[in-house]
């Protein structure tokens, strides 16, 4: 059943631009868009979009509640990055966010969202799915560009994506380094990009990157998404092909990505 949804939308925007292609693509269809900044990196572009920006840390859920209350938002999308290295950047925990600490016993990015999730509810508001304003960036089956995967890689994609969705049945990351039916770096903390990197270092030339949805994935928060910059730290350090889960991953900026795939022979393929 779908949800009919309120003009006004609330936004909890992390790094990265699918908080701005969310905004865009909300206003372009008739909706004002209220958005709580979790990161300076898209501020300025998310206030061409939005009515109203406020600028917090992640830390600060009242001043998050305040807002949401002040603005009557009753509906709201997380998405970005929301690293905890930006957490760790900004720690101005208030006394619900240390209330929460206090009460976790486990720190991983599902069970911070669930409670998050769980707290809005109890003041009336509803988290979607990350995905009602911007499903044209969903990527289908198939290899995406002219470059085609050896039967090698195909090997090594197979074995990749076994292991990535068990990391993500722990919560621990969504993507795998692989060379030669090795794995060479998993993601944890640090995020996507900077696990190619250390990966990438350890696999040398022709490392691949597999990149999959968690096997329960929540779609109201941590979607698996990729772009161009992924693919620019992939030839910085000489991977030549990037496998993501079909219908389950978001690709920000497509036509550029897939231009830039081709001309430096990148592999692109959503299995």
């Amino acid at each position: 059943m779908a949800i009919e949804l309120d003009n006004k939308q609330g936004l909890i925007a992390g790094n990265g631009q699918l908080p701005v292609m969310l905004a865009k693509n909300a206003k372009e269809n008739g909706f004002e868009v209220v958005a709580i900044s979790l990161s300076s990196d898209n501020r300025n572009e998310l206030k061409k979009y939005c009515s109203k920006v406020f600028d917090l840390a992640p830390g600060e859920l009242l001043k998050v509640k305040k807002v949401l209350e002040t603005e009557k938002i009753t509906q709201l999308t997380f998405i970005g990055k929301v690293s905890k290295s930006l957490v760790i950047k900004r720690p101005r925990f208030d006394a619900l966010a240390i209330e929460f600490l206090k009460q976790a016993q486990r720190l991983n990015d599902d069970a911070i969202m669930l409670f998050l999730v769980n707290e809005l509810n109890k003041i009336g508001i509803t988290v979607l799915d990350q995905t009602i304003f911007i499903k044209n960036l969903m990527v289908s089956r198939g290899v995406l560009g002219k470059i085609q995967p050896t039967e090698a890689q195909l090997t090594d994609v197979e074995y990749g994506y076994k292991i990535a969705k068990e990391m993500g049945e722990l919560d621990i990351g969504q993507s795998v380094v692989i060379k030669d039916r090795m794995i060479m770096a998993i993601e944890a903390i640090e995020g996507t990009d900077k696990c190619i990197k250390r990966g990438c270092k350890l696999g040398k030339k022709d490392s691949i990157i597999v990149k999959v949805a968690k096997p329960k994935q929540d779609k109201r928060f941590d979607i698996p998404a990729f772009g161009l910059n992924t693919l620019k730290t992939m030839k910085k350090y000489k991977s030549n092909l990037i496998a993501v889960e079909a219908n389950e991953t978001i690709l920000v900026d497509k036509a550029k990505t897939i231009e830039y795939a081709d001309k430096n022979n990148i592999v692109v393929m959503a299995v």
